[in-house]
């Protein structure tokens, strides 16, 4: 049991736990209210402070452009009202299935994918020429290939349709944060590792720019440039490579030079633009909604310990020993007053084969310290699902890399931790107790509070976004700096 006390209260960290994926089926059909409820119920009972959910486009706008049909998602969300819960929507427009951990599949739209079949660089592209169905392709963001419309238009209008038909949710304070998706698996990044097309853990992956709309731009940046005689990269190797077996990550290899740089830096800042765009859409769309706007990147812990970060670069985050790739992002969203999520939380590098040059706590502590040197609010999850002690207190950890601070709030401190996800393994008896203990010792060893002004989440009517930042302003975030020190281990185990 916690207790109540206002200074404690400060160190609070709300927990959420991701809902099952097909928890809406790809039919738009509520499968087994009866049986989320009695799993929710036993969530709110836990001290839990709210549930996640994809509200996937491929089954929203499944009939047609603008045919949306939200009346399942109301039952549902109606639902986690009714148990006492608070909700985190993640607008998801990518397709489920063929990522770590799918085992539902949800395609997108089929009027968008009879799109792709006369006109297959609407989706991103390696080098072989391997399409990618599960999201569009940043090349046809403002090109109006869709029965008139961008793909950012899509995007808008989604989130539009979302709002206006949950404004009842949103108004009532249940629903409290809106995941906008910007990339495969909702996360901000290229493609660059898909089981669908035979990637292994720890391949290296590969660019995903080789659709006609994107390499069209990469000729044009060269040209403008001086170089129209500059290609795509074709010495970077396939999916399941190390970084030393390709000309392009080996030591001394094609990314140190001119060439090299100046693709690097084109891939990246296409991300950095497609988020931004499409944040300054959702602003308008939630503007005056008391809801926090957030974006998930994804933890690419390969590889980090070699020279190249090769599996960073093809997914887009141009991230080297002197130069950061995150930041950059941290500081685009100052715009837009959003919140960076990030992931692989409750990994150690102990636990990761050497082979892999894996390093998952750096990546952690230089992604939030970017974060909160920008002075964003950072939120996180798991990778994998974990029910052991080692990881729920390495997750506590960088939820409070300093810990507990017993006379106010700690000195550095998450924002919300989201735990994946929902299943009757977790609900398993040994299992839950011990997660049980993690949401207390996440909350500091307080009861459960509904009111987030308790905690310091004081949450205000969403602002426009403010003015545009220009692109050699969020590039001076490159510019590494060490992030800040973290304890060795949290002073608030679940097992201590």
């Amino acid at each position: 049991m916690g207790t109540s006390n206002p200074n404690m209260l400060l160190n609070y960290v709300p927990v959420y736990v991701m809902l099952p994926l097909g928890v809406v089926n790809v039919n738009n059909v509520f499968e087994d209210p009866e049986g989320l409820k009695k799993q929710l119920l036993q969530l709110k009972e836990a001290g839990v402070d709210g549930v996640m959910v994809d509200v996937w486009w491929g089954i929203i706008e499944l009939n047609g452009p603008k045919q949306y049909d939200w009346g399942t998602y109301r039952s549902l969300f109606k639902l986690v009202q009714e148990c006492g819960l608070k909700l985190q929507a993640i607008m998801s427009f990518h397709q489920c299935g063929g990522n770590v951990g799918d085992i539902v599949n949800i395609p997108i739209p089929k009027w968008v994918l009879d799109i792709g079949d006369s006109d297959p660089d609407i989706f991103y592209t390696n080098r072989s020429g391997n399409r990618n169905i599960e999201y569009l392709t940043i090349g046809v963001d403002n090109l109006p290939l869709f029965h008139g419309r961008t793909a950012i238009q899509i995007y808008s209008d989604y989130m539009k349709s979302f709002k206006e038909n949950m404004s009842d949710f949103i108004e009532s304070g249940l629903i409290i944060d809106i995941e906008v998706g910007l990339g495969p698996a909702g996360e901000l990044r290229f493609p660059s590792y898909p089981q669908s097309q035979g990637w292994e853990f720890p391949g290296i992956g590969e660019f995903q720019c080789y659709d006609k709309y994107l390499k069209a731009e990469f000729k044009a940046a060269a040209a403008k440039v001086g170089h129209a005689e500059w290609e795509l990269p074709d010495d970077a190797g396939s999916y399941n490579d190390v970084p030393e077996s390709t000309e392009f990550f080996k030591s001394n290899g094609t990314y140190l030079t001119e060439k090299g740089k100046f693709f690097l830096t084109w891939y990246s800042n296409k991300l950095l633009i497609h988020g931004d765009q499409i944040l300054e859409e959702a602003t308008k769309a939630f503007q005056g909604c008391n809801v926090s706007i957030a974006i998930k990147v994804s933890g690419i812990h390969w590889w980090y310990k070699s020279e190249s970060h090769a599996a960073e670069l093809t997914a887009g985050y141009y991230n080297l020993q002197d130069r950061d790739g995150y930041r950059p992002i941290a500081r685009m969203l100052t715009r837009h007053h959003a919140i960076l999520n990030f992931t692989c939380l409750e990994m150690r590098d102990s636990e990761q084969s050497s082979d892999a040059k894996s390093a998952p706590q750096e990546l952690v502590q230089q992604v939030l310290s970017g974060g909160w040197r920008e002075k964003i609010e950072v939120a996180g999850e798991n990778a994998l699902p974990r029910y052991d002690a080692a990881a729920y207190n390495q997750m506590i950890l960088n939820a409070r890399p300093n810990g507990v601070n017993k006379n106010g709030p700690p000195k550095l401190s998450m924002y919300g931790i989201t735990y994946l996800r929902l299943s009757d393994e977790l609900l398993q008896k040994s299992n839950f107790a011990i997660f049980k203990k993690f949401v207390l010792k996440m909350h500091a060893d307080q009861d459960y509070v509904e009111d987030p002004n308790q905690y310091n989440h004081v949450i205000i009517p969403l602002k426009p976004s403010g003015p545009k930042i220009p692109l050699e302003k969020i590039l001076e975030a490159t510019k590494p700096i060490p992030p800040f020190p973290w304890d060795s281990e949290t002073d608030m185990k679940v097992d201590g």
